[in-house]
């Protein structure tokens, strides 16, 4: 199973973010958990400076901006 981690204070882009990663592991198939993280605590913790943020498997892949879901795709396929 993919762990995957959306970093995000629950604004409208962290929440387009939170979409995106759900239609991409669904049209995938990925067995994965998608957690939504608002905590500053844990934000802090982690090192997000940035958000949205989303890991994947503990590793940042994306901080700052919300990327398409093609590109989430990628990134869960590991080709990106």
């Amino acid at each position: 199973m993919v762990l995957i981690e959306v970093f995000g204070t629950g604004c409208v882009r962290c929440k387009r973010m939170v979409k995106n990663v759900e239609i991409a592991v669904r049209d995938l198939k990925i067995d994965a958990e998608i957690r939504k993280i608002e905590s500053l605590d844990a934000m802090i913790e982690r090192g997000v400076m940035l958000t949205p943020a989303l890991y994947v498997d503990g590793e940042p892949k994306i901080v700052g901006h919300v990327p398409c879901v093609e590109d989430l795709k990628q990134i869960l396929l590991g080709e990106k």
